[in-house]
Parts: structure tokens; C-alpha cells; sequence
């Protein structure tokens, strides 16, 4: 985060409220999105509706597919908040990629949109979705980018679309600022882990209550505590990588590099939170990274499950040190899988297989270990 913002809301914020209004509006997307956020659990949904998380606002959700009402009765909403007069503060969560609705006029269509107005001849016209976040951006207390598709275009924003698709962060320019101050906050991720959603989301909540401060954001308006690090980091092949043994097909255990994945260079907190539940996650269970919550992605990223030129230098260098590394890993297992009585009576007493007895270096090696291990402590009973 900028130290400008930083500066900006070292004070607090006056007013407390009791309720908040969330405006979900989609674009060019597939919902993904929608259902990553009815599927997370920390916070889920029903704890932000039902305003059981202390000192954040009671949410109101104005979703399309969600609500319960429809017609002229959901869009009202709308409407008062883009003209300023929903008289209570309201975010506004763009779903999907921002579509060029002028592309589409120019044949009498549309490309995504929400509700209806009535053209110069009474007939209804749909409201462009890239027209609402226009709109009610101006009154927003934060505008919220949800998805990779919101975020950065994604998908549908690939090379060579017809829609000239882009981002809301492209939409409304980086000189946007929200009622508060803000500019657009991003959660990238196709779709994202919905715990990344509602965890953003509390965090916006809490610092408009003025109970925290303004949550980190990293250059891109990316919650930098979720994104500061990259999928290898947290990877549970990690180590198949360090000691350089590598997948060779789908469904091997090793690291997956080789095989297409892009988790060394791509910021994702995938690995350690889990897909949903803090279960899954994609090298969880066994699928490489192919840098969804990137910016480039997908065409920086492509082909998929095709080895990342990068890794041919990483990957090469891993291997060299890693045969060291790796044998002397084994090296140390092996001490360690013994009793000390096992090493004085020189026998392993197990019925289950032979286990061959050290060869002089390997006993040369561990006593040179040990002597470094117990320099400054005595060994375990030493006199």
C-alpha cells in the first residue's frame, strides 16, 4: 500500500454502522465466483448476513441469483444507491470481466447487464452491467473486484476476443477513489478460495466500523496478507523440488514443475488455506499451477501442463544440488531410524526385513555430525 493511503487513514473513522449493503453485479463471467463465496467458512456468508462477527456491520446481499425477490422490487436497490439516496453505506462486488457495451450497440445488443430501462419508443432496454459499476462507484464506500475475470479480464479478456473485455480496474481508472478513500480492492483467483472473499470483506467491514485499521494492499490492491506469497512456498512438493526429483507424469508425487506447473512465480495462498474447508487446493491434489490469479493469466501462462521455460534452469540447478542434498537427507534418516542400543549391540532386531549395518564412512560421517550436533551441549549420557 501506498504510505499516501497510509497516511489517509491513520485517523478513525467517526460513524459506526449497523448495517452495510453489499450490490453483487456480474459481468462477463461464469459464477464461479459466486459459488467459491457461498462455499467459504471463515468467515462464511451466513456470519456476515446474520452479522454474528463482532464489531463488523450486518450485511445486506443484493445478489442476482441469491435473492428472494426479482423485477422492479431487486433493482430498486440499485437504482437509489446509483443515485446516491440508499441513505446507508453500501459496497459494490463486480463478478466478471468488464465487457466493451459500445461494441455491442453498435448492432442493437448487449453483452451483460442487470435490470431494465425504457428506450425513447417504451420498449425495455437492459442496463449494462459495466454501467452499474460506473454508477454506483461514485457513491460506493469500496468497490471490490472479485475473481480474476474482475480483477485483471481473465478469461474473457484473453488475446483475440471479440469483447474487448477488461478489468474494473480499467473501467474506472487508477485515479478512482471510493467515499473512503479507496481505490479498487482486487481478490484475484478463477475462481478464488471463497474464505479469501469473505475474509477481505470483513476486514473492509471492521475498518469502516473503525475497529481495525485499513487492511494491507499490495501495489495491485491485492489483500497483501493473502497474497505475499507464492504457491511454492506453501506447496506441500516443495521438497521434492529442493532435493531436485521432479513429476514426470500426472499422478506421480514429486514436485510438478516439469510437468506445467507455474507455482514458484505465481502469488496464491492456494496451498496453505486450502480450496474450500481448508481442504483441497490444486498441487494438493495434483494439478500444477497455471497462474490463475495472475494478471498475465491465461495468455502469459500458455500452453498449459507444458513445462515453464524458466524451469529448465531452476529445475536443472535443482537437480545437481539436490542429489547432494538428498543423500545426505538419506544419509541422516537412516542414523536416525536406530536405537542407541541398536548401535551398541551393532544389530537391528526387526522381523520385518534386514536392515544393512553402516559402512565405515557412513560411521565416520556420523561421528563427524554428532560431534558438530553436541559442541556446545553434552551428549546424551556423557558423563
Amino acid at each position: 500500500m501506498t504510505q499516501s493511503l497510509v497516511n489517509h487513514f491513520q485517523g478513525p473513522i467517526p460513524n459506526v454502522f449497523d448495517v452495510v449493503h453489499a450490490f453483487w453485479i456480474a459481468g462477463g463471467s461464469c459464477d464461479g465466483c459466486s459459488i467459491a463465496t457461498v462455499g467459504a467458512t471463515s468467515p462464511s456468508v451466513e456470519n456476515l448476513l446474520n452479522g454474528t462477527i463482532p464489531g463488523a456491520a450486518k450485511v445486506i446481499l443484493h445478489h442476482p441469483v441469491l435473492a428472494v425477490n426479482a423485477g422492479e422490487a431487486f433493482i430498486e436497490p440499485f437504482r437509489l444507491a446509483a443515485k446516491g439516496e440508499l441513505g446507508a453505506p453500501f459496497v459494490v462486488l463486480c463478478e466478471g470481466s468488464i465487457m466493451d457495451e459500445s461494441l455491442a450497440a453498435e448492432t442493437g445488443g448487449y453483452w451483460s447487464g442487470l435490470g431494465a430501462d425504457e428506450d425513447e419508443n417504451g420498449d425495455p432496454q437492459p442496463i449494462p452491467s459495466s454501467s452499474w459499476v460506473t454508477r454506483m462507484s461514485e457513491h460506493a464506500a469500496a468497490v471490490i473486484a472479485v475473481g480474476t475475470c474482475a480483477t485483471w479480464g481473465g478469461v474473457p479478456a484473453a488475446a483475440n476476443n471479440p469483447t474487448n473485455a477488461a478489468s474494473v480496474m480499467d473501467l474506472l481508472g487508477e485515479d478512482y477513489r471510493s467515499i473512503l478513500g479507496l481505490p479498487v480492492v482486487n481478490i484475484p483467483g478463477c475462481a478464488p478460495q471463497g474464505d479469501n472473499i469473505t475474509e477481505t470483506i470483513a476486514a473492509v467491514l471492521l475498518f469502516l466500523n473503525g475497529l481495525a485499521p485499513l487492511p494491507e494492499f499490495d501495489e495491485l490492491g491485492r489483500p497483501q496478507w493473502l497474497f505475499d506469497e507464492t504457491v511454492h512456498r506453501g506447496c506441500t512438493r516443495a521438497g521434492f523440488y529442493e532435493e531436485g526429483t521432479f513429476a514426470e507424469e500426472h499422478g506421480d508425487k514429486e514436485c510438478l514443475v516439469e510437468i506445467g506447473c507455474w507455482g514458484p512465480v505465481v502469488q496464491c495462498n492456494i496451498n496453505k488455506r486450502g480450496a474450500i474447508n481448508n481442504a483441497g487446493g490444486c498441487m494438493n491434489v495434483g494439478a500444477p499451477c497455471i497462474g490463475c490469479t495472475m494478471p498475465g493469466f491465461p495468455d502469459s501462462f500458455a500452453p498449459f501442463y507444458k513445462t515453464p521455460p524458466g524451469t529448465m534452469v531452476s529445475s536443472s540447478i535443482s537437480k545437481v544440488t539436490g542429489t547432494v542434498i538428498r543423500n545426505l537427507r538419506e544419509m541422516s534418516m537412516a542414523n536416525l531410524n536406530r536405537t542407541t542400543k541398536w548401535d551398541e549391540d551393532g544389530h537391528v532386531p526387526s522381523g520385518w526385513g534386514h536392515v544393512k549395518e553402516p559402512n565405515l564412512v557412513k560411521k565416520v560421517v556420523k561421528y563427524a555430525y554428532q560431534k558438530m550436533q553436541f559442541s556446545d551441549s553434552p551428549k546424551p549420557g556423557s558423563n
